[in-house]
């Protein structure tokens, strides 16, 4: 199926649009202006980690290597002159060793050269401000198999201790760590890895900020990290007041910084000196607009090429003179429900009683695999793709999306089957549960119909099988779901994950490991069952540079993942683009959607 689906993307996804415009004048030709909701976090490429800020980093910073347009299996090369590969020696030491010949001919917005240091100091400065929430853990674990700047520290002084209060000499010891991974040999910079990690170019690759390279001697003159091995607590988890480059950039990519009024717009000028053909469009303009009725405006006067038109409002625009939808692309994310196998009963009233009297639940509940059968039976599956999101995605069948490694279209998956579901259900708790019956409230973050259709559906089809069977179905805001999700008080709950870089191993370690950021906190009795079944087969994957090898291992895990009924994985979505039928130039990114590069528009 994974070559099918490349196949599709070529023939497909690299279609560019072509101008239909006819008898309309195209507006501002010189000037492309795309209009979003919400606001932007940073423009700090290393502190950024959402897909508004994404955007921006995209357009005026550059990585060592980018995706083939459209294609997230084919790797060329950008700032480096060629892609590490084992055939052409980049790869070597059991694929421990990758190097990175660097372009000498570009130079950043401010006209200062490209130069190897600049690569090192940059991911240097990543793994050195790690703040709070970001993105570095990403490169921390394949450089050092380790998760943060705080493991570092516990490894190289033996204690734990907070980064901002390291002596100078600490410092330089845990610089001497970090420094170690990354070495520059002439015009190459060489990364140094511990083992294996097969997604390491995917990673770095354009489109993660992670990997943006910043020009060492003007990001010091900012007033950050100064390059010197003792300072490294002054530079640590900075808030974004502290971050001397929250609204301030000079990158190398096509684009360079104007201005960024907050929560309004962000201009950006055509890079003349930009080391490939300049861009098209000389300047771009992002407006940031939460109301419907003036986004939708702005598009039918051909005031704005590319519009954001949330899911309810696309019957409005389908047949809108001189604009082009785009629906059903491929979109590397998975929609889930979580069950908790241990919840905290203790001050929690969605367990009602908390006990097995059938006026609550225990705090086992969904520790039974006979529960989570049952209420994955109760769920239907077709109707939610059809009706909820009018057929835009697709069931899915594990953690693992498609087209990534180990998603296989044949592979079982759960249906609304309500006479297995009682099934289940009877031989749930050895009878007692149906027997008793029980009363659960579960969540969803307010705001989100979605998720909200959810959870009435399953509750719908539940409370069909026992009039003893009762679900409350009740809305929090997002950061009070969070902390029930931390506290591990929340019961079952509706989520998701989107694509942080594009491999397997970034959905199997937050779904179903031990430690992961949705399995690692379902409690002791999902922890056990993970480390014996899941965690062994996640590190083995992660350690192997055999594709076919690996794909193996990920079908396991959507096996194991099915046989034991430990999560409802519900829905993957598709993605659409909404603009003015004179865009010219367009591809659909997998990796970047939301964002657009502007680099390779026209109008």
């Amino acid at each position: 199926m994974q070559k099918r689906l490349i196949v599709i993307l070529t023939v497909f996804l690299f279609i560019t649009m072509t101008s239909m415009a006819g008898a309309q004048e195209v507006k501002n030709p010189d000037t492309f202006v795309e209009v979003n909701m919400g606001t932007i976090d940073s423009l700090d490429p290393h502190f950024q980690y959402d897909s508004a800020s994404a955007e921006i980093i995209d357009n005026v910073y550059e990585n060592l290597i980018k995706f083939d347009q459209g294609d997230i299996t084919t790797f060329l090369p950008h700032l480096a002159t060629e892609v590490p590969t084992v055939e052409n020696g980049l790869i070597r030491d059991n694929n421990t060793t990758y190097e990175f010949p660097i372009r000498n001919d570009v130079v950043f917005h401010n006209g200062n050269k490209l130069t190897p240091e600049d690569v090192k100091y940059s991911f240097l400065r990543a793994l050195i401000q790690d703040r709070d929430g970001g993105p570095v853990w990403m490169i921390y674990e394949p450089l050092f198999q380790k998760s943060s700047l705080s493991d570092v520290i516990f490894e190289v002084l033996e204690e734990e201790k907070n980064a901002k209060d390291l002596t100078a000499e600490e410092s330089a010891e845990v610089y001497a760590y970090l420094e170690k991974a990354i070495e520059i040999n002439g015009n190459s910079v060489i990364f140094h890895l511990p083992q294996p990690f097969p997604p390491f170019l995917s990673i770095i690759a354009q489109g993660n900020g992670l990997g943006a390279i910043v020009d060492k001697e003007w990001t010091i003159e900012q007033g950050d990290w100064d390059g010197q091995p003792e300072t490294i607590a002054e530079y640590t988890n900075p808030t974004k007041e502290e971050d001397p480059l929250f609204g301030a950039m000079n990158g190398t990519g096509p684009y360079k910084f104007v201005e960024w009024v907050n929560g309004e717009e962000i201009v950006l000028d055509r890079h003349e000196n930009y080391w490939r053909e300049p861009a098209s469009i000389k300047k771009v303009i992002i407006k940031m607009i939460d109301e419907w009725s003036t986004r939708k405006l702005m598009l039918q006067r051909g005031d704005a090429d590319i519009v954001y038109v949330d899911k309810q409002y696309m019957s409005q625009i389908e047949n809108m003179d001189g604009v082009e939808v785009i629906t059903g692309l491929p979109n590397i994310y998975m929609g889930a429900g979580l069950m908790n196998y241990n919840i905290v009963t203790e001050g929690n009233p969605d367990v009602h009683s908390g006990k097995l009297d059938g006026n609550g639940v225990p705090s086992n509940f969904f520790s039974d695999i006979d529960v989570r059968k049952g209420f994955l039976y109760s769920m239907n599956y077709e109707a939610f793709v059809n009706d909820v999101l009018e057929g835009d995605g697709q069931q899915g069948r594990g953690p693992i999306p498609e087209p990534l490694l180990g998603y296989d279209e044949d592979s079982p998956t759960y249906e609304l089957n309500l006479d297995k579901a009682e099934e289940h259900f009877k031989q749930a708790f050895n009878g007692e549960l149906w027997e008793k019956g029980f009363e659960i409230t579960i969540l969803y973050n307010s705001g989100n119909d979605v998720r909200k259709s959810a959870a009435d559906m399953l509750k719908y089809y539940v409370e069909r099988i026992n009039p003893k069977f009762n679900i409350n179905v009740r809305g929090i805001q997002w950061a009070s779901y969070l902390d029930k999700l931390i506290a591990q008080k929340f019961t079952l709950g509706f989520i998701a994950w989107g694509a942080d870089y594009a491999d397997s191993h970034n959905f199997v370690v937050p779904f179903v490991s031990s430690t992961g950021t949705y399995g690692g906190f379902k409690g002791e009795d999902y922890a056990e069952f993970a480390k014996e079944n899941i965690d062994p087969l996640i590190e083995e994957a992660i350690s192997l540079t055999d594709p076919e090898a690996r794909e193996e291992i990920y079908r396991e895990i959507q096996q194991i993942s099915y046989e034991n009924a430990t999560d409802f994985y519900l829905y993957q979505p598709t993605a659409q683009v909404v603009m003015r039928d004179w865009v010219e130039g367009w591809y659909y990114d997998p990796i970047r959607d939301p964002g657009q590069y502007f680099y390779s528009l026209d109008k």
